[in-house]
């Protein structure tokens, strides 16, 4: 595959071999470096104006799948990726990590720009940027491109929104935590209400939102998603509209297939037709605006508590991980075509399924974590959704 816009790769001065080697060193030593993303410079036009980092685990072999990791306001793509534990997952289950950066130029809070028009069309702004650097790891490293993840906090669950529905054709499922549904807002005034109160629309009328967003006419991206309901920053009535949008794009009734209880939290799940989950939803009781984490001694523990990454007794990134398959084997073209029986089809990809291996297991969420940021001020809700320096 040739590399956007006929640019030559470089990682700063240094070729990806290079930085796969001093990757694959730290790691050796167990330090901290061996989490160190790298900065990518030639990706394309970039007409977001975005950075773009990345980690590859050293040894990654070609035809693993590739996660896309948006952080959210106040934060950077290291801080992010290391904090909601998705390097740590990267190493154990085998895939690379794509994290687009925005700059304070965009905008002061390091938010990305979810409501600007300009910014969240298909070849426009920040998505268009996003898909450079997507069509750019896929050329140097051969990712798989039938399975592409999107994931974001926030801001950056919003703008996850935005990549699956301006390119739904590259994505093999999405999870957007704390986050916005897609086309809320087209300005600032909207963005505000959107944020307290999304737009009274029916499930075809959010539904129609995506499907006027490109043309596909394909299998639609399965989707994840997670919200507090002491959320003060975005409400949790987003999440309701997301569930509302993604029902009626994948084909779903608005009740669930099944209801379940996740580390005590609230956990539904949609089914296809085949029987194979489509949509999910976590609703955590008590958890405010963050990511997220499982924190303790055990191995399996997830993510670095900070803020905005919040101990809560279940990791989002280790079950978002379970809900895209990325503990599976990857299935090679030529296995499609010996297989004495079809596989799954499922969010636009081939995938065998085999039982998840245990990891990250959920623990009683801690009492210390409920409640978080009750009594946000507006002005710290409207910092965080970058519309207010």
């Amino acid at each position: 595959m040739r590399l956007p816009d006929g640019k030559s790769f470089n990682v700063g001065n240094r070729s990806w071999q290079a930085v796969l080697a001093e990757q694959a060193g730290a790691l050796g030593t167990g330090t901290p470096a061996a989490h160190q993303l790298s900065e990518i410079s030639d990706f394309g036009s970039n007409p977001g104006g975005l950075r773009m980092w990345a980690y590859v685990p050293p040894g990654l072999p070609a035809g693993s799948p590739l996660v896309v990791v948006l952080h959210g306001c106040g934060q950077n793509a290291s801080a992010y990726t290391n904090g909601a534990g998705w390097s740590d997952l990267a190493d154990r289950y085998g895939f690379g990590v794509l994290a687009p950066e925005q700059t304070s130029q965009n905008n002061p809070n390091g938010c990305f720009n979810w409501f600007q028009p300009e910014d969240t069309a298909r070849g426009r702004g920040e998505a268009a940027s996003i898909k450079q650097m997507i069509d750019t790891m896929l050329a140097i490293h051969g990712f798989d491109d039938r399975r592409v993840f999107v994931t974001g906090l926030s801001a950056g669950g919003a703008m996850a929104s935005v990549m699956l529905a301006t390119y739904p054709e590259i994505f093999a499922g999405g999870a957007i935590i704390a986050g916005v549904p897609y086309g809320a807002a087209s300005n600032l005034s909207e963005a505000l209400r959107a944020m307290h109160t999304p737009p009274a629309w029916s499930a075809r009328e959010w539904g129609d939102t995506i499907r006027r967003a490109s043309l596909h006419d394909g299998l639609w991206p399965k989707v994840s998603i997670w919200h507090g309901d002491a959320d003060y920053t975005v409400s949790p009535s987003n999440a309701e509209a997301s569930i509302d949008q993604w029902a009626d794009v994948l084909g779903v009734s608005r009740g669930p297939a099944r209801e379940e209880s996740a580390a005590g939290y609230q956990h539904r799940i949609w089914l296809d037709t085949h029987g194979i989950p489509v949509l999910e939803a976590y609703l955590l009781k008590g958890f405010g605006h963050g990511t997220p984490i499982l924190t303790g001694s055990s191995p399996d523990a997830c993510g670095t508590p900070g803020p905005f990454f919040l101990p809560a007794g279940i990791s989002s990134s280790a079950r978002i991980a379970e809900f895209f398959d990325l503990r599976a084997p990857a299935l090679s073209r030529n296995a499609v075509a010996t297989a004495g029986s079809p596989p799954a089809v499922s969010g636009g990809i081939l995938r065998w399924f085999r039982p998840p291996a245990p990891a990250c297991e959920p623990a009683t969420p801690p009492e210390a974590s409920r409640g978080i940021h009750l009594g946000r001020t507006i002005s710290e809700a409207l910092r965080a959704a970058g519309l207010l320096k």
